[in-house]
């Protein structure tokens, strides 16, 4: 049976680009929050200061499609930033992401680096970037491979790093479990949880501090197709229909109890994690 990595490096290719299209006609207001939770203009300012007259360097960890980025562009007011361009590195597993990530990215990003493997298998000398970062992105490490991965990380951090991440209340880990309960009999790897990344960073003991934002992602009960994008994209899993979820004696009552009043409402908890080496 094929295991949720797996399946969610082969969800990241151009054959799954409808679905993945339906996911973000509701998932993309993630990244909006993200960026007006904070003040990433001054954030990025302040890093630039502390460089000097250079470029800063940055790595995003499974890219994905850029939506982060791109978010950014859009919501952060990045324009009027006191800022040089930034080399913006891009590491995923999946060639399909880093190509879509890369024809998104605008000034100030300017593609730098790219790398296609894992984080957990990444090599890069230590302290080379300023800034690292993972918005939505480290779900389907295993948990027993969390902590390579997030040492590899921390090797590579020279200043500060951001990880963005649902915590075990959250939508997305909620309905993954009811997913491998409801179709694969329990089996299964299930997704990390912020709580989980938080434990680690405990565990070797870097500095970071953690604030929480709490919104739905929702959208008209008769946007059907999307949400079924949607869902088979929380899961990687485009086998399973919506009429199939509805009909399941697990999901089935979870996503019944997510349609009130017309309208589809998925419940997101996330953990905006800073790192920092200072």
């Amino acid at each position: 049976m094929k295991d949720t990595f797996i399946r969610s490096c082969e969800h990241w290719t151009e054959t799954s680009r409808n679905e993945m299209q339906n996911f973000y006609s509701l998932a993309s207001v993630d990244y909006k929050y993200l960026v007006e939770k904070f003040e990433w203009k001054k954030w990025l300012e302040i890093h630039q200061a502390n460089v000097g007259n250079r470029k800063l360097k940055l790595l995003d960890i499974a890219c994905g499609s850029g939506k982060f980025p791109s978010a950014l562009n859009k919501y952060a007011n990045l324009s009027e930033a006191k800022i040089l361009p930034i080399e913006y590195s891009l590491l995923d597993p999946s060639p399909f992401s880093i190509s879509e990530a890369r024809k998104v990215l605008k000034h100030p990003f300017e593609v730098s680096a790219e790398f296609e493997t894992t984080l957990q298998e990444f090599t890069c000398e230590q302290e080379v970037y300023d800034i690292i970062w993972a918005t939505h992105a480290l779900y389907a490490i295993p948990k027993n491979q969390l902590k390579e991965a997030l040492k590899r990380f921390i090797f590579g951090m020279a200043g500060s790093g951001f990880i963005a991440h649902a915590s075990k209340k959250s939508h997305y880990l909620k309905f993954y479990r009811h997913y491998l309960n409801g179709f694969k009999d329990g089996f299964g790897e299930p997704y990390s949880s912020a709580e989980d990344i938080l434990q680690v960073l405990e565990d070797v003991g870097i500095t970071h501090k953690v604030e929480k934002i709490t919104y739905e992602n929702g959208v008209s009960e008769n946007a059907s197709l999307q949400v079924e994008g949607y869902l088979q994209r929380c899961i990687f899993d485009d086998t399973i229909n919506l009429g199939a979820m509805l009909n399941n004696s697990i999901t089935g009552p979870y996503l019944k109890n997510c349609l009130k009043a017309g309208k589809w409402s998925f419940k997101q908890q996330v953990m905006l994690i800073f790192l920092s080496k200072n």
